[in-house]
């Protein structure tokens, strides 16, 4: 099945989970961002994705940009290396996906931000600006770390 409702790429305005598609952070760009904002330092990041890497198909991929299909992008994106690869192993784009997924749950659950719900009249309020229900709102606020700004954000790309 992939990965429904995947998050857009961090460098594209997505929320923390798309650091599964990131490269390594090797330049100024978003990805420093994204790991600043969750408190998530740099070689962190890097241990997690390789060690996720080593026990999973997205360690293959030499031919690609970074070395291996942990760094690699959405499978929406187009990519020749990526997809290359993808064929040569036989993974699927929507095994490549659920992958992607189990390594974002992985990153985030590294990440050290508060879990406290925000109070249920802003929840509401999302519902109601988004003309969704409150349990939508409240799981959109749960996918962004119960960051309203991301949240809000999120629910606007998914509008578009």
């Amino acid at each position: 099945m992939g990965w429904e409702n995947a998050p857009a790429h961090v460098c594209k305005g997505g929320d923390a989970r798309g650091l599964a598609f990131c490269c390594p952070p090797v330049k100024p760009c978003p990805v420093l961002s994204k790991l600043n904002e969750i408190n998530l330092d740099p070689q962190e990041f890097i241990k997690i994705k390789e060690d996720f890497a080593k026990k999973t198909e997205l360690g293959k991929g030499t031919g690609t940009c970074f070395g291996s299909l942990v760094w690699c992008c959405k499978a929406t994106k187009p990519c020749p290396l990526r997809d290359s690869v993808l064929r040569s192993i036989k993974l699927s784009t929507d095994d490549y996906m659920t992958l992607k997924k189990q390594l974002a749950d992985e990153i985030m659950s590294h990440v050290n931000v508060s879990k406290e719900s925000l109070p249920d009249d802003e929840i509401q309020s999302l519902a109601i600006t988004f003309g969704i229900s409150f349990e939508d709102a409240k799981i959109a606020l749960e996918e962004s770390n119960n960051d309203m700004k991301t949240a809000i954000k999120n629910l606007r790309l998914k509008n578009l």
